[in-house]
């Protein structure tokens, strides 16, 4: 659907954020940041998810001081409460059921910026994430899937994890860890991609 007039480097080793960007045809590298990712005493989670995104691209920018690099990060929040992701099938289960009939904030960061041009554009968008009430088999069962256990939260809205899902209210992509229209949106604007036309006829 796009393409690139400038190089782009994904400072994320997420799966889901790489295949966010492959489908909209662009061309780029990925090269991920060593970054402490620890929210400081008393810091609020809408400034930590921030301070990530531009921490990660920041690293990454110095570099590849020549390329535009996007960044992102991505925390479920209940509350002031950051729920990361599990360190165990328990845990797993412990973060779905504190999960269960309550709405949730899903806060994604992104950051673009080019180190040579000067350029950084930064913004977090916020999702509110309502889940059905379930039983603590029903996430039992879930976790013996495996696909909660490398996701904030301990669940995956594209996947089966979509069936705790009773409602959303704002970016379904932003909880998957890319707020794509807001992203596309920036990239547009800079000109570092344009939408693909010239095989449509009229």
């Amino acid at each position: 659907m796009y393409k690139n007039s400038e190089s782009i480097v994904l400072a994320s080793g997420s799966p889901r954020r790489k295949e966010f960007l492959e489908k909209l045809g662009l061309d780029f590298t990925i090269a991920v940041a060593s970054i402490e990712e620890q929210p400081r005493p008393g810091e609020p989670a809408e400034e930590f998810v921030l301070r990530m995104a531009m921490e990660k691209a920041g690293a990454i920018s110095r570099r590849f001081p020549e390329k535009w690099i996007i960044s992102g990060d991505t925390i479920v929040c209940l509350g002031q409460e950051i729920l990361g992701k599990p360190t165990s099938k328990e845990h797993a289960v412990n973060l779905l059921m504190e999960l269960s009939g309550r709405t949730h904030l899903v806060r994604s960061s992104y950051c673009l910026c080019h180190l040579q041009k000067n350029i950084v554009r930064a913004e977090t968008i916020v999702t509110k994430v309502e889940f059905t009430d379930f039983s603590k088999e029903t996430a039992e069962a879930y976790v013996l899937t495996g696909e909660p256990m490398d996701k904030a939260g301990a669940y995956g809205i594209q996947g089966i994890g979509g069936v705790l899902v009773k409602n959303i209210t704002g970016s379904y992509s932003n909880v998957v860890g890319m707020p794509l229209a807001e992203i596309v949106s920036v990239l547009i604007k800079e000109k570092i991609i344009y939408p693909v036309t010239r095989h449509v006829r009229g």
